[in-house]
């Protein structure tokens, strides 16, 4: 990939369409957005080339390092934070957030297959509760009137929908903001509750694309 016409220059990254869902929710920048365990950077570049002001938080300082080598090489701006989001917190509520949890990656399977040798239903109750702790904490950064996007790269219920539903019975200022069929590319379809779930026997014929879920809420 280095060697590819391009990619020396920061003319294009590499991603998964799915991964890149999330921060297409998000649309043309509009303000100060947080990106929330935002390494190696995928999703920052796509933040900061719509125009959007990022800060990009992250707890691992080797994938930190990555995301500023990216940043780097596509010539695009983000503030960059090394800290864990149990620990940290933003200075002033942001316009929009996006959160790709922490999660036990069955949705990168096809991939990466050792993913489901490795994975235990205990690795998955300990990520689901850490998920609800950064999403509870993350909910109260966002301003009146902002958007919150969640994801996680999971085939697992626990990590997506249970999340979701659970918030939302905790969090009467949250309401989902439906996804529309035009914002999706095609071979994708929003959910009949407005959210996304992509399978990695979708867009066969284009290769696949990993497992996410993703929603997106607006604070009231």
């Amino acid at each position: 990939v280095p060697d590819m016409e391009g990619f020396g220059d920061g003319a294009w990254w590499v991603q998964d369409i799915a991964a890149s869902l999330p921060a297409r929710l998000l649309g043309k920048g509009e303000g100060h957005v947080l990106d929330l365990c935002a390494a190696p950077g995928g999703k920052t570049l796509q933040l900061a080339s719509a125009g959007w002001t990022v800060t990009s938080v992250d707890n691992s300082q080797s994938r930190i390092k990555r995301l500023r080598e990216n940043l780097y090489r596509t010539h695009l701006k983000a503030e960059v934070v090394n800290a864990d989001l149990l620990e940290w917190a933003p200075a002033e509520p942001a316009d929009a957030i996006l959160i790709d949890a922490p999660c036990s990656a069955t949705g990168i399977f096809r991939r990466h297959p050792d993913v489901l040798h490795r994975v235990r239903p205990s690795i998955i109750a300990e990520t689901a509760a850490l998920q609800a702790r950064i999403f509870a904490r993350a909910a109260d950064w966002v301003k009146p009137g902002g958007t919150l996007v969640y994801a996680t790269c999971s085939l697992e219920p626990s990590e997506g929908e249970a999340q979701l539903d659970a918030f939302l019975s905790a969090r009467s200022d949250y309401s989902i903001v439906p996804v529309d069929q035009a914002e999706l590319p095609a071979g994708i379809t929003p959910t009949d509750t407005g959210t996304v779930r992509t399978l990695p026997g979708m867009l066969a014929e284009q290769g696949g694309c990993d497992g996410f879920f993703i929603t997106r809420l607006k604070r009231a």
